[in-house]
């Protein structure tokens, strides 16, 4: 079981400490437990408990009113609020506490819902990437534990390599080429999953190499294929001191492509970019970048 400070839970649920003290005082909605040496914490249901009055609160419940359910009318609201209701912060909650719950069926009644209702690249864009956004940054402060962010992104990935595969289509010789990598020692590979179904949904090819691609053996993929783009997602390494020379190295080797960068490592971080590389800052960046070109190459064509 995972355990939580106050501002733990301010974060997760975007409620202020001082008014979860307020509500603990006046409403007795949450009991910190105490450690040995007197220090307060929370746990799994407390935190849920939380998510779940956040949600009604923001809905309208009055907070005297959330504080007097039992904790059936409490989950039967939210339910009825987080199936009915696809406004975004909503799917964002329901998804939360999936993941707090380890509950994969809950994430597949989401999942399924939004796609149904909005189609797989929107629910991405709009739900699941501000998710993973969130438990990225809780997963890093510690307000999370690796096993929760695991779960929820291992889940996340099946949906990928799903899409991924109903996008194979037989492309003609002349369509663009785009190269799908990590950097030797970068794991996080979601976001090149998802660049790869937003590319190839485009009609365009994409030949997904994955995580940690040493450059020896991205250049023998490079010389054989001859690429137009390589994209590249830097979440974590090469981390900052060694980024600026790695993204020199890639521009050298590969003179031929443009190179497309994104990731925690590359955005906002005052690169000197070379000429061959682009750097872009959101997903729907990508999105533009490639309808752009699709068009310009269907018009040569």
């Amino acid at each position: 079981m995972s355990t939580f400070s106050i501002k733990d839970l301010e974060h997760l649920s975007g409620i202020k400490a001082h008014t979860l003290r307020i509500w603990e005082q006046r409403y007795e909605l949450i009991n910190p437990k105490r450690t040995d040496t007197n220090i307060r914490y929370y746990d799994d249901t407390d935190l849920k408990l939380i998510l779940n009055v956040a949600l009604l609160k923001e809905n309208g419940f009055k907070i005297s009113k959330i504080a007097d359910m039992s904790e059936g009318e409490m989950q039967r609201e939210v339910l009825k609020l987080t199936e009915t209701n696809l406004r975004y912060p909503e799917q964002i909650h329901a998804l939360t506490i999936a993941m707090v719950d380890l509950d994969e069926s809950r994430f597949e009644k989401i999942m399924s819902t939004n796609i149904l209702k909005l189609g797989f690249e929107k629910t991405m864009l709009n739900v699941i990437y501000p998710f993973l956004t969130k438990i990225g940054i809780l997963w890093q402060t510690g307000a999370i534990n690796p096993a929760q962010e695991h779960f929820i992104s291992n889940l996340v990935r099946q949906k990928l390599i799903v899409a991924i595969d109903n996008q194979f289509l037989s492309l003609p010789p002349n369509v663009q080429k785009y190269v799908m990598f990590l950097p030797e020692g970068e794991l996080h590979e979601l976001s090149l999953l998802f660049a790869t179904y937003l590319i190839r949904s485009r009609h365009n090819k994409a030949i997904y190499l994955g995580q940690s691609l040493p450059m020896i053996d991205l250049e023998a993929v490079c010389e054989l294929h001859k690429p137009d783009y390589l994209v590249c997602v830097i979440t974590s390494t090469p981390g900052p001191g060694q980024i600026q020379q790695y993204v020199n190295k890639l521009a050298k080797t590969f003179g031929e492509s443009q190179i497309l960068l994104t990731g925690f490592q590359v955005v906002g971080q005052d690169l000197d970019l070379p000429e061959n590389v682009i750097l872009l800052a959101r997903m729907d960046e990508l999105i533009d970048f490639v309808d752009q070109n699709s068009e310009v190459n269907s018009i040569e064509a």
